[in-house]
């Protein structure tokens, strides 16, 4: 964008008076003795132990899952063309009766009644506590990453519109022009569903509510981006498929309609593939793309990085995926045009089969 005349050095004078601004020094130790780099991050400390202690009960259960669902659904209300949403605003919370009636939305409700009087207790905006909690909940799953976390969000102030969130039988192409709206690449949306290596179902199906994506629901590892590209042959529900489901390779898991078109479309097949055999790939660019995700909307600069507080997730023990026991390489739909498909071990034993994730 082109400055003149007037404009042009008001806004280079104002540049000026930032560059000589005297640095403050923000440093602080809290309570608890914690040193951190600005002081607003020791309110947080409470928060963060409160939410590990009394939302996510210390484990990579269902609400650390919803949790990291909800920071997706309530950022994505948002357009670079402007439109539509304030982005990671916590909105869904704010105005829970409007946006928890969209479909796309089916199954949010239960975490946003914990996480809305948690937020009211704690004096914490909800787009801080989505945001915050995200991050705060995949510190509990082993293999995830820690996610740069910024707090300082002001409620919203309005609904995000119906149809900014992506459904799981929508075509690859549309999900993708959504995404981009929103400022996200194809290998970015990809790198998203990382996500998906940690949730499992409960409205498209509800008779078989908690089913996973993938066998290690627990961990935050790259056995999704295996198991998604097994051949399907059966449904985990008598009543299925749901719409957005299709056939999952083994029993007890979901398999998402979308997961499945992008594991095998051309223009995402081989990113998703280099995930398969790349854990601390597919952890560094999750952890990039919900990082730009929790900023959807805001300026960092009038935002406080409390990142240093958030705890470390354990690391997992394999750096690839495994193919299930019962499974072999015919077995694998390797759909990457430019790349031969990685060599994996085989996991031994009786045929893998999927339980729940526990009901919290």
């Amino acid at each position: 964008m082109a400055f003149t005349g007037l404009r042009a050095l008001a806004v280079f004078a104002a540049l000026a008076v930032v560059n000589a601004s005297p640095v403050v020094d923000t440093r602080a130790v809290c309570a608890d003795g914690t040193r951190v780099t600005h002081a607003q991050c020791c309110s947080f400390i409470p928060v963060r132990d409160a939410l590990l202690d009394e939302i996510f009960e210390n484990s990579c259960g269902e609400n650390a899952h919803s949790t990291v669902r909800i920071a997706f659904h309530d950022a994505i209300g948002f357009s670079t063309r402007g439109g539509k949403g304030g982005g990671a605003d916590g909105s869904m919370i704010a105005f829970a009766d409007t946006e928890l009636a969209f479909p796309a939305n089916a199954g949010i409700d239960e975490i946003v009644d914990d996480l809305k009087p948690f937020a009211d207790a704690h004096g914490v905006s909800y787009g801080d506590i989505i945001q915050f909690g995200s991050s705060v909940a995949l510190s509990l799953c082993p293999g995830a990453p820690l996610v740069q976390t910024f707090v300082g969000r002001k409620n919203a102030t309005a609904a995000a519109p119906d149809g900014t969130v992506p459904d799981p039988f929508n075509p690859v192409g549309q999900i993708l022009s959504r995404m981009a709206d929103a400022g996200f690449s194809a290998d970015e949306v990809i790198a998203l569903l990382a996500s998906h290596s940690i949730a499992a179902q409960d409205e498209i199906e509800p008779d078989i509510a908690r089913s996973p994506f993938d066998s290690t629901p627990d961990q935050f590892d790259s056995q999704v981006f295996l198991e998604v590209l097994l051949k399907g042959n059966v449904l985990p529900s008598n009543l299925g498929p749901g719409q957005g489901e299709v056939l999952s390779p083994m029993e007890g898991e979901f398999r998402l309609q979308s997961d499945e078109a992008f594991a095998r479309d051309p223009r995402t097949a081989c990113t998703w593939q280099s995930f398969v055999a790349n854990q601390a790939l597919m952890a560094s660019r999750f952890s990039a793309a919900m990082a730009k995700l929790g900023l959807l909307g805001h300026d960092p600069r009038t935002l406080v990085d409390c990142t240093e507080i958030i705890p470390r997730a354990a690391p997992v023990a394999r750096r690839a995926a495994i193919i299930p026991a019962g499974k072999t390489r015919r077995d694998i739909e390797a759909s990457c045009a430019r790349s031969a498909f990685p060599n994996l071990q085989t996991a031994g034993g009786p045929a893998t089969t999927v339980a729940p994730v526990p009901e919290q």
